[in-house]
């Protein structure tokens, strides 16, 4: 596969040295499959992801080009968010994203492909709140989750994830 067209600083610059500095590995610590609309997200410790599609048995039906096709969120972000709310912890569940990882600052992965056990994945975006964080947590529950809500993937290469597999960056 042909690397990633980055918009971003000059190639060579110091912000682009610094853009490419290696990251420590990440790792998997949840998976969740939302089966339907509004139904409760189904807990799993391995996951199939196909290319174009997402993760096998999970709702998301976008095109084969769409950018929401796997939902992650750091472990840091749900802290994050749960001390907004004045809560003690906040499932993922709650916020229905896909993949829970550790270790990594996902906004690190911005224009990149990265590795998940066997699969291949490709940042495509922020996975911002929606009004149904109000519904869930109650008032102020969109604004906790704002600039904390993870990010979208595209499966490029699929293959099978477990909980613990390592998350590295590819080039």
């Amino acid at each position: 596969m042909p690397p990633l067209a980055r918009p971003g600083p000059p190639p060579g610059s110091s912000l682009a040295r610094l853009l490419d500095a290696p990251m420590r590995p990440g790792r998997l610590l949840w998976i969740g499959l939302r089966p339907a609309r509004r139904a409760p997200v189904i807990e799993v410790e391995q996951a199939l992801l196909e290319p174009g599609r997402g993760l096998r048995g999970d709702r998301w039906n976008g095109a084969a080009t769409g950018a929401r096709q796997v939902t992650l969120i750091a472990a840091a972000h749900l802290r994050a968010i749960a001390a907004y709310l004045g809560e003690e912890a906040v499932s993922p569940a709650r916020l229905r994203r896909n993949l829970v990882v550790e270790g990594v600052n996902l906004l690190a992965l911005k224009g990149r492909r990265f590795r998940i056990g066997e699969a291949l994945l490709e940042h495509s975006g922020e996975c911002h709140p929606c009004s149904r964080m109000e519904e869930e947590f109650g008032p102020g529950g969109y604004n906790a989750v704002r600039g904390h809500g993870g990010i979208t993937a595209r499966v490029l290469e699929g293959g099978a994830i477990r909980l613990g597999d390592a998350m590295l960056r590819e080039g």
